[in-house]
């Protein structure tokens, strides 16, 4: 018998399980920890940015079941069973290839400052996982909840525009995604 009578928080995170002792300590989760903290400071996946903390910019998105949500305003304790994946789980776990994504950011130069790239990428990457050939409208629409201060969206539109044909290419090729 260990005797550990301590309640978990159990969270699936990138392909990681992860168990995340509830509690009011500094190593621990409480009630009304929001999932942007617990990534962040209990999980150390630093990538989820949070400027705002208010669900008002979308640099903390990532994605629950393969939906786009805000991690900062979404309870911990409410993703316990689903799948999360951050900015860290996007790129190949096995070889640490890009994500078609990633690499068309690179590409077309589609980073500044860096803040909501991440929740950027989670946005466009959840459209894609859904259409591989989205319609700039639809792009725009899919990142209407991010907020980018140092752009006017243009090369974000034009990198997720070129994932998409690019993903398009490897299937057609018989390649994962």
């Amino acid at each position: 018998m260990d005797g550990d009578n301590r309640e978990y928080l159990i969270l699936k995170v990138n392909g990681g399980k992860y168990r995340i002792p509830k509690g009011t300590g500094p190593n621990e989760t409480a009630p009304g920890d929001t999932l942007a903290r617990v990534l962040r400071e209990l999980l150390g996946l630093t990538g989820t940015k949070t400027p705002c903390n208010k669900g008002e910019c979308g640099a903390c998105t990532v994605l629950r079941d393969g939906m786009p949500i805000l991690s900062c305003s979404t309870l911990a304790v409410e993703c316990e069973g689903a799948e999360i994946t951050t900015i860290e789980g996007v790129a190949d776990r096995e070889t640490g290839a890009l994500h078609p994504i990633q690499q068309a950011f690179l590409d077309v130069d589609a980073i500044q400052c860096g803040m909501c790239t991440p929740g950027i990428v989670m946005s466009g990457k959840a459209l894609l996982d859904k259409n591989d050939s989205p319609t700039e409208t639809q792009v725009r629409e899919a990142l209407a909840g991010n907020i980018c201060r140092c752009t006017g969206y243009e090369k974000y539109v034009d990198g997720i525009l070129l994932a998409a044909e690019r993903i398009r290419e490897a299937k057609k090729e018989g390649g994962m995604v």
